[in-house]
C-alpha cells in the first residue's frame, strides 16, 4: 500500500493546533475572534482542499479573507439601508404639511 497525504481538514486542524498557544496567550475577549478565523477557513476546506497547495496556511488564508470580504459587504449593504432610511425620514420631517400656515 502506498501512503496517503493528509487531507486538507486535517492539515488545518494541524495548523490550528500549533497556533494553540498563540491563542491561549491571546486576550479573553480575542480567543472567540480567533476561533472565529478558523471557522472561516473550513468553511472554505472542499475548494482548499482541490487546490491541494503545498502550504495549507495561505487556502486558509485566502479563505478569511473571502469571509470577511462577504461580512464587509453585508455590512456595506446594511449600512446604506440604514442611511437611505434615515434621509427618508428627515425628508419626510422637513416637508411642510397641509396643517403649516
Amino acid at each position: 500500500m502506498g501512503r496517503t497525504n493528509p487531507t486538507y481538514r486535517d492539515a488545518l486542524r494541524a495548523i490550528e493546533e500549533r497556533w494553540a498557544e498563540f491563542r491561549r496567550a491571546l486576550r479573553r475577549r480575542d480567543q472567540p475572534r480567533f476561533d472565529q478565523l478558523f471557522e472561516y477557513a473550513r468553511k472554505h476546506a472542499d475548494a482548499s482542499g482541490l487546490l491541494n497547495h503545498q502550504n495549507p496556511l495561505l487556502p486558509a488564508l485566502l479563505s478569511i479573507d473571502l469571509e470577511q470580504e462577504g461580512r464587509l459587504d453585508d455590512h456595506e449593504e446594511r449600512l446604506e439601508e440604514l442611511e437611505a432610511a434615515v434621509a427618508a425620514r428627515d425628508d419626510k420631517e422637513a416637508a411642510p404639511s397641509d396643517s403649516d400656515p
